[in-house]
Formats: C-alpha cells, structure tokens, sequence
C-alpha cells in the first residue's frame, strides 16, 4: 500500500474509488459485472492513481435492492464469483498498492435471510423475533400498521406478517421495513443481533479487508416507542428532512440519528483497533447540522462520514464557500478529517446534475420524458468540481466513472428499470437505474468492451463511445487525464493533508468566484460570468478548461490550481 506521512492513519486523506460490482466489468459474458472482472480492471484504478477501492454489495442476494437486501453477510454471490475470487481481489488490490474497503449494510437484511426466516417460523415473543422490529398492529384486532411511518421507497413502513406466513396467529402482527417491504429492520437494541454483526467484521477483518463502508449508519437505532411522525417519508437516506414547526433545528425523524447508534460505533472502533493497519469505516451518515454529524467521526467512533451537504450544494460560490468552512470547522472540533464526494449509486451523476435546472439536491432520477440536462454545460462544471474536490484537505470519494465523464443515462427506457423505487412508487419516482449502467472500457466492442459477449443488465447510451476508457487514454485533453494529472499533483503537493485559506484573486468583483489557498497551490473556481485573471508571473498546475489555460484565465465554469511556490 502506498505509504502515507509517517504516523499519519492513510485514510485522512485517501482518494477512495467507489466500484458498483454489478456494473463495473463482466469477466463471463453473463452481462453483470463480478469480481474477477474487478480483478482484470484493477490496473486502470492504479493508473489513475487511487489510494483505495470501496466495493458496493457482492453478498449472496435475491437482488431486490441492487444487493442492498443482504442473504449472507459472509459470501459471495453466485453471479459475483465466489470467496476465493474475493480473495484474490483483495491479493491483487495490495499489490497494487490499493486498500480495498466492503459495504456492511447493518440496518437491515433480505427476507429471505436466514435469520428472517427464523424469525417468521418462530412465534411472537420469541427470541429470534426480537432480532427484527415485529410489532403488534393498532386498529381493532391489529389490522393497521403499528405506526404511521412512511417506506423510504414508497407506501407503508410496515407489512403484515400474516401475508408471509399464513398463520392465523399472526394476524396482527407486522415487521418494519424503512425501505422495501423485502428490506426488514434490525432491532439493534438485541443483544444477539450486536454479537452477530461483531462477528460479521471479524469475518472481512480477518480476511484482510481495510475498512467499511456503513450503509444507513445513522439508521440503526430507532426511538423509544416507535411514535408517529408527521414527517411522512421525507428524511430520506440521501438527504431529506423535515424541519420542526417554528424552528431551524433539523428533524430526521424517530427514526434516524438517535442518540444510542454511537454505542454501536464505539463498540466497533474499539474492535477495529485490535486489528493492524490503520483499518477504517465510514458512515453514510446523512445528518444536520454539521456539528451533530461530526458526532459520527469523533475520535472512539468512525474515520470518515460522507459529506452530504457538499454533495447536495447547488453550483453556487456563496453556498460552497459556506459548505466546505461550516464542514472543515465541524469536523475540526473533533479531530476528523472531511470527507468530500460529488457522486454515488444513489444519485444522479454529478455531469448531469451540473446541468440540470437545480443543480443542487439530486431529483431521484431522470427519464426521456423528463427536462433534459444541458450536457455540455454539465460536463464544463464537472471537470472544474472535479478540480475543487481533489484540491480540499481531507479525503476524497469518487464514483466509477466519474472520471470519465460520464452523465446520467436520462433516456433509459422504463421497461428496463429494476429499482424498487420506480415500482414502489407507481412510476413516479425514476429510481436510480440511471447512474448504475455499466462502464464503457473500448470504444469498438459490443457493449463498450464491459464483458466479453456485449451483454449488459442495463443499455448503456451509444454516446458513451466517445467517453470509453481506452480513448480518453489516448487524450491528454480528456476528463480521465484531468483527473489523473490532479490525483497525483494532489499527492505531491500534499493538499489532502494541507489547509485551506480563503483569498481574493483579483480587484473585480469575486462573489461568483471560490479562490482558497492550501499549501504552496492557489485554487480558483469561477461559477460566475466574468473571466478571471490568473496572477501574473504564476504557472497554472491544471486547468479544466484547455483554452482559458492557454488566455491565462478562469473562464466561467472552470476551474484552476496555480503555483504559489
């Protein structure tokens, strides 16, 4: 593994690349991706220069939710490869200098989960139902849900548990499930299900595993009671809230940030540390204000917490300027470094986002019928974001494919979306189909060289031939350049372990313009109109646009790091 400054944790400031293994690469033809495909594209992320790789779900799963309803938190599933073929990643990744973090999914499992099914064969009041959220109906005889809680992914939070099991002395009895119906809540007020998890991280620690990513971390643990709320379904994982009646303060509901997950963190930080290597976790932890989420990353808890608020902000200089201090300060207070993403499996691709109307918090997918994007513009604001990410302390996420470029497929035909979200919603919700489709590696292959037969689960555009990797190699000029001319001067110039000052560049008016230093590299970012100049006598490091590089400025959209040495 790449050595960082000596004594100094690697993750504080890693560039970590997020790999969707369905989509990723097929090494048999079959259409989705697995892990020997990873394997055969592990050379392309040590070029780029990445410090680790964070692999979305590959446990055994009935697929109900893209591999999110875990079967068997210690396998592999069959259409990924096998135990041995995840081995071998992990062999080839340290190889290659690269630490490889897994996904734990902890709020909740499939249904068809051993232990679900335990559950359900078991009567109430049993011990294996008390690993789930079983609870008793309200109404005459149980016949309505428990509470009024509303699905992440549409409809009713609860389900009833005599659908499943028959048994006329379960009327009355329902499950919870925060997401899909298919997606059961945990109850991690058991005992039983803390013993199981703690096992579940010895499992990948022993096997070699850097860190996790930890889905829905702030999820977990739900309030007392289980009370109404009127907030409906909008404290969604990606962001929503609800604020109370008269009030700023921020309300995500009885069920996220409560108080009791952060026993839970504690209990696996100290697990961590028994185990060599600076092993990390990270929490999708989508939580306001800034200085409740940085809660999840003090000392005796996780390393690194997804920033939220950077990823939501509209492509406005006031507003990021506000993000990136408010976040630093925050997470200063408790030691941690700031983590900074602008994509993810979850949301549109940040070169769709840029051009869409609202370039901040992210619609839950676009379709051919929906406002389209101006890609052009999109992908001019992407290659400048990409150059503010890789400039600010902390660490960095990237989401495959980022570093090519690649925009939403906003013309995915309905009748291939797989989300849940696009059929628990009636079709009023697109899903997120349209981020997961899979990457273009060779311009003349049959489905862009992502398997060996063309085959992929998802149509990929045909635009995507100009954005393949094998041609933006042979580009200097290319998104895939950029970014791997600015993960190595990032390296260099130690910017994810500097600090950041905020400067003016020139006498004009600077609203629309992000100017910081860190270390001897003066960042400009222009989200406004008028062009700025770069300061006589400096040597421009990277720019995202070529032309304003060669006039000596920062055109509209575009972005700058500049020697200060």
């Amino acid at each position: 593994m790449r050595p960082g400054p000596e004594g100094v944790p690697w993750w504080r400031d890693a560039v970590i690349y997020q790999v969707y293994p369905k989509s990723f690469a097929d090494s048999d033809g079959d259409g989705v991706g697995d892990l020997p495909g990873i394997v055969a594209r592990l050379d392309h992320l040590a070029w780029l220069g990445v410090d680790a790789v964070w692999l979305s779900p590959f446990y055994p799963s009935p697929q109900a939710d893209g591999g999110y309803d875990v079967a068997d938190y210690c396998g592999v599933d069959p259409a990924f490869g096998t135990l041995a073929d995840l081995d071998e990643l992990l062999t080839r990744a340290h190889g290659l200098g690269l630490r490889v973090l897994v996904d734990l999914v902890p709020n909740h499992t499939s249904d068809e989960h051993p232990w679900f099914r335990a559950a359900l064969a078991a009567p109430t009041g049993s011990a294996e139902r008390g690993v789930y959220l079983f609870r008793s109906g309200s109404g005459p005889g149980g016949q309505d849900p428990p509470n009024n809680w509303q699905s992440i992914f549409g409809g009713p939070a609860w389900s009833r548990v005599d659908a499943l099991t028959g048994r006329a002395e379960d009327a009355g009895q329902w499950y919870l499930h925060t997401f899909d119906a298919r997606q059961p809540d945990l109850d991690w007020e058991s005992p039983l299900v803390r013993e199981r998890f703690e096992d579940v991280l010895r499992f990948w620690l022993e096997r070699g595993v850097d860190g996790f990513r930890v889905d829905v971390a702030h999820g977990l643990v739900k309030a007392e009671g289980l009370p109404d709320w009127d907030g409906g379904a909008t404290a969604m994982v990606m962001g929503g809230s609800a604020h109370a009646p008269g009030s700023d303060v921020v309300d995500l509901g009885p069920m996220f940030d409560q108080d009791g997950v952060h026993d839970i963190y504690r209990s696996w930080n100290r697990l961590l540390a028994t185990y060599p290597g600076d092993r990390a976790m990270v929490g999708e932890a989508c939580v306001e204000p800034a200085e409740r989420a940085a809660r999840y990353v003090r000392p005796d808890e996780m390393q690194q917490a997804f920033n939220f608020p950077f990823l939501q902000c509209r492509w406005d200089a006031e507003a990021l300027r506000r993000v990136v201090t408010v976040s630093l300060e925050a997470d200063g207070a408790v030691g941690a470094p700031t983590t900074w993403v602008l994509s993810n499996h979850d949301v549109v691709r940040h070169a769709s986002l840029l051009g869409w109307g609202d370039t901040g918090r992210s619609p839950n997918g676009i379709g051919a019928d929906d406002p389209q994007p101006d890609a052009a513009l999109g992908l001019r604001r992407a290659r400048a974001a990409a150059l503010l990410l890789l400039a600010l302390p902390g660490s960095a996420y990237l989401y495959q494919g980022e570093e090519l470029g690649l925009p939403e497929h906003t013309t995915l035909p309905d009748d291939v979306r797989q989300d849940p979200m696009w059929f628990r919603s009636g079709g009023t919700e697109r899903g997120r189909d349209g981020c997961r489709v899979p990457l273009p590696w060779q311009a003349d292959r049959p489905g862009f060289g992502f398997g060996p037969t063309g085959r992929t689960w998802l149509p990929q555009p045909q635009e995507w031939a100009a954005l393949a990797a094998d041609v933006q190699r042979d580009d200097p000029g290319s998104v895939l350049w950029l970014y791997r001319d600015a993960i190595g001067r990032r390296r260099s110039r130690g910017l994810g372990s500097g600090w950041l000052e905020w400067v003016r560049v020139d006498d004009a008016d600077s609203s629309g313009v992000l100017a910081f230093r860190n270390r001897d590299v003066l960042v400009v970012v222009n989200l406004g109109d008028a062009p700025v100049a770069v300061p006589d006598g400096r040597r421009v490091l990277l720019h995202s646009d070529p032309a304003g590089a060669a006039a000596g400025v920062v055109g509209a959209d575009s972005a700058a790091w500049v020697d200060m040495a």
